[in-house]
């Protein structure tokens, strides 16, 4: 059974079918690459799958299990996390305490033990704090743990979002362009991280990607969306060699 399974997804935005009769099948532990040209669709399947948009038709399967419709803080609860396309980081606090943000579901206290510091509250804030140290341990941001994240280089500012998507436990990370506005450099950090996630977690990675460098190097498989419809899929390297999908790329010169 596939982690994910979308079945005959569609969303109509008065009258313009914006994803048209999308199927997708990934499987656990997959590294999975969703790719076209701007305005494919793409983002848009990122928002039916957690919850922004809800489907004109079609189901989203999850580990078995039907979550469409669902709400985003529903869908992020099934196993669902993702990050965004512009990074959205709590800009005004440390690297530590946006990963704490992302923690608090799974940890708590009562608002009256908060106000006043008592009961649960020290020792949880402490497991929380041990726990985000933790995972920004596996990206290398633990020693940068106090500072604003606003004050990161670009780079470590997209590897924090990620390390907060995995904070909240997730089935399956969604990347939306991970490697925009990299520098080569940092992108290809990047991949290594990507890697370094899906083996050490054994996590299912479907990502939105326009550099193919990164695609080719990392994906197993992709999907090619093109006008809200799939035109290719598979293996990596016979879907980039297609014909059609390097047309919908660079255009029909005939």
């Amino acid at each position: 059974m596939a982690l994910l399974d979308v079945k005959n997804l569609s969303i109509t935005f008065g009258g313009l079918h914006a994803v048209d009769d999308f199927n997708l099948s990934v499987e656990k532990g997959q590294l999975y690459g969703l790719i076209g040209p701007n305005g494919a669709g793409k983002t848009t399947v990122f928002n039916l799958l957690t919850g922004v948009y809800k489907p004109t038709s079609g189901k989203i399967l999850l580990d078995g299990n039907d979550i469409t419709g669902h709400k985003s803080a529903e869908i992020n609860r099934d196993g669902i996390a993702r990050t965004f396309q512009n990074i959205r980081l709590f800009h005004q606090l440390s690297v530590v305490d946006n990963v704490k943000a992302a923690l608090h579901g799974s940890f708590g206290y009562s608002t009256f033990e908060a106000m006043f510091h008592v009961g649960r509250y020290a020792s949880t804030e402490k497991e929380l704090r041990e726990k985000a140290l933790s995972i920004l341990r596996v990206f290398g941001l633990d020693t940068v743990s106090e500072i604003l994240s606003s004050n990161l280089p670009y780079g470590q500012q997209r590897k924090l979002e990620i390390a907060r998507a995995m904070a909240t436990g997730p089935k399956l990370l969604l990347l939306d362009e991970p490697a925009a506005g990299m520098n080569p450099n940092e992108t290809a950090e990047l991949m290594e991280t990507i890697s370094l996630i899906r083996d050490r977690f054994d996590m299912t990675i479907l990502l939105i990607e326009h550099d193919m460098k990164l695609v080719s190097g990392i994906c197993e498989a992709v999907t090619v969306l093109n006008f809200g419809k799939v035109l290719s899929e598979g293996n990596t390297k016979e879907v980039l060699s297609d014909p059609e999908v390097i047309r919908a790329y660079l255009g029909d010169d005939e």
